[in-house]
């Protein structure tokens, strides 16, 4: 951009600092004049290091902090220390300027956000092969949880902004990002209460991952928006005069409709097309109370709701007593509208409305603005969450993917709430055992879980626990852990100490086996030294001393003084010994191999590959290929159910891969699962229409009658491409009225 004269030069100058003006504009009139100026200082460093760079897209690169910078401040609410690090976040990565030079200039605590927010520059030489640079740079993102939440609110803020300017990067690069959103930052918006970031996040990243869905329900969606609008006009008119009359100060009362990856995922769920989506919206009603009258007013206006139009009674959802733990407030509750249509209804106040779109940040201006001492339900839920987040990452012992695993799996689900003999709640994440319970108790409970009673009901260890359960714990005097307890719990927490536990035991274990070798060395009057030590190792298949030590603590080796004498005699072994190299290196596998006639790898890569067994890709299907350990290349779809694990936690090990524009004289193996209602002679319809019509073969057909009067099953065929099992599906359809057909992965 530096070199940039004349008009073209101008324009961007302008472009520019009307940009900055509006990111002002948003910021307030009442901006104190300090830190106006810290604003634009962060701004001049950020124009000055940034130029002359442009993004992919082709626009200055400087255009990208400044959106980031907007986004945090309108859309998440935030301040302007956070507007100084979104403007700087880059700049210690791509630019001369240092951590140094930023706290020199700003302060620590700017400083300190900036670090957080600076991705690991490691090459791939440089990472264990076994582990995922995608999963060293979550690991450290989630490790500045525990230190200031502003850097990870501006990381999402930027991953938001990179979303929407996704069109412009290569198609690999579109999955790999898109895959990495949805596994890790959707989830840590949504657990942050950024209902609205989230929300977008999930949509875009369908765009791009499945297209063609994401292109026909937003059609679909635009095409009803007219009949949907009349619907809810004439759902709210009833109740609209009842509210006027009740006193409240009716903010708001509107039709949202769902986001686009939510009805994709209940269309996929149950098997339905989008037309069968009744609940493809909710109406929701704000209302403008003190926070002492908000219960109160909620509950009045439930009332009031349901005098008109009748509930369903177990469709009632109280998060006003029990906020979930991302903070998330409001009455839920489902109504029978006209035309007889079932209709989700949510009942907030404004700062629960605030607080569910924008989250963290909207939670954290009213408790500023509060004069009340008192923390509230949304201050529990999140001190909660942010002491079990600090506990799960301070474990050391977990690798990168391990923690990235673990913190997606018990921290980013929803969560159920079970309550103790006293009546006291805990909340934990859905799929929760007995044991996690005894955990979230204490750890020298957990330690010592005898058995557990749910209801009342001796029950297993291992037995998930459901919402509303009372749970006592029976224990007894003495640690009963064990290795395989591991596999029963589900939370980051009980996971964390059961190793801690595991580990102490090991190593005091490992002493007295230390201990039992010396007494028996001395015995027999011979030297325990490293040398002899390392031959016992060799001689009894051991890598690690304590294992060695622990295996002799349990008696699993005996040893006498023949037996000793024998191995230390030996020549030393440490010529012998030499570091082994993992086998498990992802590479291409290299073997000569003729040119493929279905698939182009990469730059046409002479390689061997697979077509993944879980999602059956065929011809026309959007593919990638995966390097697996020693199999070659793996083909998988690209809305493979495996494909956003493997593109988000091993993104080095994706390969570009597309299949060859000519005809393909073989066939595929997919699947097709059929529903409906039950009629004589339905099977073989089906079956003649695949057999005889299609001419496709069948490998298998799986197909049974339901007591309820309908049929469902699977059946596995043969065909060519996507447009001969696109024909197949319609044909199927066509036999019967009340007929659903649909790919199985």
């Amino acid at each position: 951009m530096a070199l940039l004269q004349g008009p073209v030069y101008e324009a961007y100058r302008s472009d520019l600092l009307k940009r900055y003006k509006h990111l002002l504009r948003s910021l307030g009139k009442n901006l104190d004049p300090e830190k106006t100026r810290m604003v634009r200082d962060a701004f001049d460093m950020a124009a000055r290091a940034h130029e002359g760079t442009v993004r992919k897209s082709g626009e200055p690169y400087i255009f990208h902090p400044l959106e980031v910078a907007e986004i945090a401040v309108s859309e998440l609410g935030l301040g302007e220390t956070s507007v100084v690090c979104a403007l700087l976040h880059d700049v210690v990565e791509d630019t001369d300027i240092t951590l140094d030079d930023i706290e020199h200039r700003f302060g620590k605590d700017v400083a300190n956000i900036i670090d957080g927010l600076t991705k690991i520059s490691t090459v791939f030489e440089t990472v264990d092969k076994d582990q995922s640079i995608q999963a060293e740079n979550f690991k450290k993102m989630l490790l500045t949880l525990g230190d200031d939440l502003k850097v990870i609110l501006i990381k999402l803020c930027d991953r938001l902004h990179n979303m929407r300017t996704l069109g412009s990067v290569s198609e690999n690069t579109k999955l790999k990002i898109a895959s990495e959103t949805l596994f890790i930052y959707a989830p840590l918006a949504h657990r942050l209460g950024l209902n609205a970031v989230k929300t977008e996040m999930e949509d875009l990243a369908l765009k791009f991952t499945d297209p063609t869905t994401y292109k026909d329900i937003s059609s679909k969606l635009a095409e009803t928006k007219n009949t949907r609008q009349r619907y809810i006009k004439e759902f709210i008119e009833p109740i609209k005069e009842d509210l006027d009359k009740s006193g409240l100060n009716i903010l708001e009362i509107k039709g949202r409709p769902k986001s686009i990856s939510s009805i994709s995922q209940k269309m996929g769920k149950q098997h339905i097309p989008f037309e069968e989506v009744f609940d493809a919206f909710a109406i929701r009603v704000i209302v403008d109370s003190p926070l002492n009258l908000e219960k109160a007013d909620c509950w009045k206006i439930y009332s009031i709701i349901t005098d008109k139009y009748r509930s369903h009674t177990n469709r009632l959802r109280d998060w006003l007593s029990h906020p979930k733990s991302n903070g998330y407030s409001a009455l839920h509750t489902t109504v029978l509208g006209p035309k007889g249509r079932w209709i989700e209804v949510q009942i907030r106040s404004k700062r629960m409305d605030d607080i569910a779109e924008r989250g963290l940040a909207a939670h954290w201006k009213y408790k500023a603005g509060s004069k009340s001492k008192m923390p509230t339900p949304q201050d529990v839920a999140f001190e909660n969450w942010l002491d079990t987040v600090k506990e799960t990452i301070s474990n050391s012992d977990l690798s990168a993917l391990d923690l990235v695993s673990e913190f997606r799996t018990s921290l980013l689900g929803e969560d159920i709430y079970i309550f103790t003999p006293k009546g006291d709640v805990k909340s934990l994440p859905t799929g929760a055992t007995a044991l996690d319970f005894a955990f979230s108790i204490h750890t020298e409970i957990g330690i010592r879980t005898l058995g557990a009673k749910v209801n009342n009901k001796l029950v297993a260890l291992q037995t998930v626990l459901k919402n509303g359960d009372i749970i006592e714990i029976l224990t007894t005097s003495k640690s009963r852990i064990q290795s395989d307890w591991l596999d029963i719990v589900k939370t980051a927490r009980a996971k964390s100490k059961i190793r801690e536990a595991l580990k102490a035991e090991r190593t005091e274990r490992a002493k007295q086996g230390k201990l039992l070798l010396e007494r028996l060395f001395r015995k027999h009057k011979l030297e325990l030294s490293d040398s002899n030590i390392k031959k016992l190792m060799h001689h009894f298949k051991f890598m690690v001393s304590a294992e060695f030590f622990h295996s002799v603590a349990d008696g699993q080796i005996r040893l006498n003084k023949d037996l000793l004498t024998q191995i230390i005699k030996k020549k030393s072994i440490d010529a012998n010994i030499e570091h082994i190299e993992s086998s498990i290196s992802p590479t291409i596998n290299k073997k000569a191999k003729s040119k493929s006639e279905q698939i182009i790898i990469g730059d046409e890569y002479e390689s061997s590959y697979t077509l993944a067994q879980c999602c059956h890709p065929v011809p026309g299907d959007s593919i990638f290929g995966f390097i697996t350990v020693g199999e070659g290349v793996m083909i998988h779809r690209t809305t493979c159910p495996s494909a956003t694990r493997l593109m988000s936690q091993y993104g080095y090990r994706i390969i570009p891969s597309e299949w060859r524009g000519d005809g393909y004289q073989k066939a595929f193996e997919t699947a097709i699962a059929v529903r409906g209602i039950d009629d004589v002679g339905i099977v073989s319809r089906i079956t003649d229409i695949i057999s005889k019509d299609m001419e496709v073969n069948m490998k298998s057909i799986n197909i049974s009658s339901n007591d309820d009067g309908t049929f469902g099953g699977k059946i596995e065929v043969m065909i060519y491409d996507l447009l001969h099992l696109e024909q197949l599906i319609r044909k199927i359809k066509a036999t019967h009225k009340y007929i659903q057909v649909t790919r199985e992965d």
